[in-house]
Order: C-alpha cells, then sequence, then structure tokens
C-alpha cells in the first residue's frame, strides 16, 4: 500500500490504532491460570467492539482471531487450552481490517513475576525496534532495517530469527509490495522506501536461534525448547521527514 490522500492515513490511523489497543488490553489481562484461547476471546471481542475483522482468520482461516505464541514458540501460535504460567513469555500479535485497511501489532510479555534476562531480551527488542524505526527516510534502502536490528541484536549478545521479519501491509495482510523484509542485512537488496509506503517493521531476536520451524499445528512456528525469543512490531508509512507509526 502506498498513502496517497490524507484519506487513506486517517484510515490507516484508525485500524493501527485499534490493534494497538487490542494489544495492550491482552498484555494488561495475563495471569497464570487463564488459557491462550481465554485470551484470544478477550483480543477478538475487542476487536469485534470496534467494527473491525481479525486478519489471521480473514486472510488465511487461521484458527483464531490473533496469534498467541508461548516460551519457545516464536511466532503464528494458535490459541488452545494451554494455561499460562508464572514466568512464562507470551508473545501477542494483533492485526485486523478495517474500512478495507490492515493494519499490524504485536509485544511481547511475561506473565509476572519476569526473570532479568527475559527483561533484557525485551528490552532489546524494543530498542532494535525503535532504531529501525528511527532509520525510516525516503530514498533510502529497505535494508538500514535489518542493518540495523541486526547490528542492535549482536552487540547485545542476541541472534536473529531469520525466516521471520518485516513486510508489506495496508491493502492486505501482506502487501507483496515491499513485500518481505529481513531483519537481517541483505547487502543485495537494493529496494528503496519511497514515500507513502506502507510496511510493518517487527524485530525477533532470540537467546540462540536463527531459525524458527513449522509444528504439528500447521501453523506455530518455534525454536528448540528453553530458548527464548521476543518480537516486537509497528506498522507505519514512510513519511517526507521519517517514520509515521499508526499502531500507538
Amino acid at each position: 500500500m502506498t498513502i496517497e490522500t490524507e484519506e487513506q492515513l486517517e484510515r490507516l490511523r484508525r485500524i493501527g490504532g485499534i490493534v494497538a489497543a487490542v494489544c495492550r488490553l491482552m498484555g494488561s489481562r495475563l495471569e497464570p491460570g487463564m488459557t491462550t484461547r481465554e485470551l484470544d476471546e478477550i483480543g477478538r471481542a475487542a476487536l469485534e467492539r470496534e467494527g473491525s475483522r481479525p486478519a489471521p482468520s480473514l486472510m488465511y482461516g487461521f484458527p483464531g482471531a490473533t496469534c498467541i505464541s508461548v516460551n519457545h514458540a516464536v511466532a503464528h501460535g494458535v490459541p488452545d487450552d494451554t494455561r499460562l504460567a508464572p514466568g512464562d513469555m507470551v508473545n501477542i500479535d494483533v492485526s485486523a481490517e478495517r474500512d478495507g485497511v490492515f493494519a499490524d501489532t504485536g509485544a511481547s510479555f511475561v506473565v509476572p513475576p519476569a526473570r532479568a534476562d527475559q527483561e533484557r531480551l525485551c528490552r532489546s527488542t524494543r530498542k532494535a525496534l525503535n532504531r529501525a524505526v528511527q532509520a525510516v527516510r525516503p530514498g533510502r534502502r529497505l535494508n538500514i532495517i535489518g542493518h540495523t536490528i541486526e547490528r542492535t541484536a549482536s552487540a547485545d549478545g542476541y541472534t536473529v530469527i531469520r525466516n521471520l521479519g518485516s513486510h508489506g501491509v495496508g491493502d492486505s495482510l501482506h502487501d507483496e509490495v515491499p513485500g518481505f523484509i529481513p531483519g537481517y542485512y541483505d547487502r543485495d537488496d537494493r529496494r528503496i522506501m519511497t514515500q507513502g509506503l506502507v510496511f510493518t517493521i517487527e524485530p525477533f531476536l532470540s537467546t540462540g536461534a536463527t531459525q524458527a520451524d513449522e509444528q504439528g499445528d500447521g501453523w506455530t512456528l518455534a525454536t528448540a525448547p528453553g530458548i527464548m525469543t521476543a518480537q516486537y512490531e509497528h506498522t507505519l508509512v514512510v513519511g517526507r521527514r521519517g517514520a509515521i507509526v499508526v499502531t500507538v
């Protein structure tokens, strides 16, 4: 999607604000003993109250309104009867459509109490996201995003999950333009950021993994048990002077 009018931008801001608020709500409701299906129902109800439709089920027939991935599960976790326990790391990914426009956001949370190593991983991943957002400018190569994420991860002692990354969004959940944007530096990627272009930035920082593999349910992507991964995600527009983040 490329934003060309204020009306388009307003629609994107509206759905961006909705998914961001729902993600925050779900994170605030985490508690030991609840199931991921119960957490998903909180998200589904909130999305429906705002007149939006969950994108994973709308686009791909995903068996849930949101993706909820626990511990070594990294992404696309299916809400089910898994009960959350103190110290579980939970990634919540919320994407939805309203008025023909899609937005996507996500964040990692820890069911209290959090350990110091979990908090450190989450801080580093948020730092990688913020630095990558600050690097957005018209005319720059898209690969500066992966370069920034990888450099931040390496400096803090983490790896990057290389088969998951940022992507185009707006007209659909995964727009063909600009397509997949790696979370690592690809020197051969010559794509340029153009004003109005809409995409996500979503670093996946890990305590040792570089790959997340599909599990038996056909959806969930996970690393080996014992490895932690955090993810944070914004949807943004390339503005004249930098990124316009809509998932706030």
